[in-house]
C-alpha cells in the first residue's frame, strides 16, 4: 500500500471513529463515513466492501502485528524482547485495546459489540491454538479452545465496561489464575 492509500485508510478509520462517538454503529451509513472522511464513494469502496469490512480492517490493524513473528518496541509498551508466552501475547493485546480505549468501549457498548467480538474471537482462537494448554483427555480440544476464547473475550468486555482502569498485566493475571 502506498502512502496515499495509507493516508486515505487512516482518514476513513478516523472518520468512522468520530461517527462512533456520535451515534451507534447500526445507524452509521457508508455515506456518512464518506462525508466525514471527505472522500469519494469509489475511494471508500476501493478500500472496503462494506461498513462491516471496515470494522474488520480496524480489528486487523489493532491485532495483526501481535501475531507477527517480529515484534518491535512500541511507544507505550515493548513486547519485542518477551518470551512470546500466552501471558505475554494476551497482555500485549490488552495494551493495544487500551490504546484504542475510546473506540473499543464505544464498539463494545453498542450494537456492533457482537460483530466486533466475532472478529476478536477469530484472532483469539489463533492465539490460543498456538499455545499448549493443560491436557483434558476427556474433553474435546475444540470445546476447551472455545471456552478459553469465549471467557477471555468476555473478560475483555467486562474490562472495557469498567473503563479499562485495571492494568493489562493484572487482567491477564486474573484470567490465567482462573484457567489453571
Amino acid at each position: 500500500m502506498d502512502r496515499r492509500q495509507q493516508k486515505t485508510r487512516e482518514a476513513i478509520f478516523k472518520a468512522f471513529s468520530r461517527l462512533l462517538e456520535k451515534k451507534s454503529y447500526n445507524h452509521i451509513t457508508v455515506q456518512e463515513i464518506i462525508n466525514e472522511a471527505n472522500i469519494g464513494r469509489s475511494t471508500f469502496y476501493a478500500h472496503f466492501e462494506t461498513k462491516d469490512d471496515l470494522l474488520n480492517a480496524i480489528c486487523r490493524q489493532i491485532f495483526g502485528h501481535i501475531f507477527s513473528n517480529v515484534l518491535n518496541a512500541e511507544e507505550h509498551h515493548d513486547f519485542s524482547k518477551e518470551n512470546n508466552t500466552l501471558t505475554d501475547k494476551l497482555t500485549h493485546l490488552l495494551y493495544h485495546l487500551k490504546e484504542q480505549k475510546k473506540d473499543i468501549i464505544i464498539v463494545l457498548s453498542g450494537e456492533s459489540s457482537d460483530l466486533f467480538l466475532q472478529y476478536f474471537k477469530t484472532y483469539l482462537r489463533q492465539l490460543f491454538e498456538d499455545y499448549e494448554s493443560p491436557s483434558f483427555s476427556e474433553i474435546p480440544k475444540d470445546f476447551v479452545l472455545n471456552h478459553y476464547v469465549s471467557s477471555f473475550a468476555e473478560a475483555v468486555k467486562w474490562w472495557a465496561g469498567s473503563g479499562m482502569e485495571i492494568p493489562p498485566e493484572k487482567v491477564v493475571e486474573y484470567y490465567m489464575a482462573l484457567t489453571k
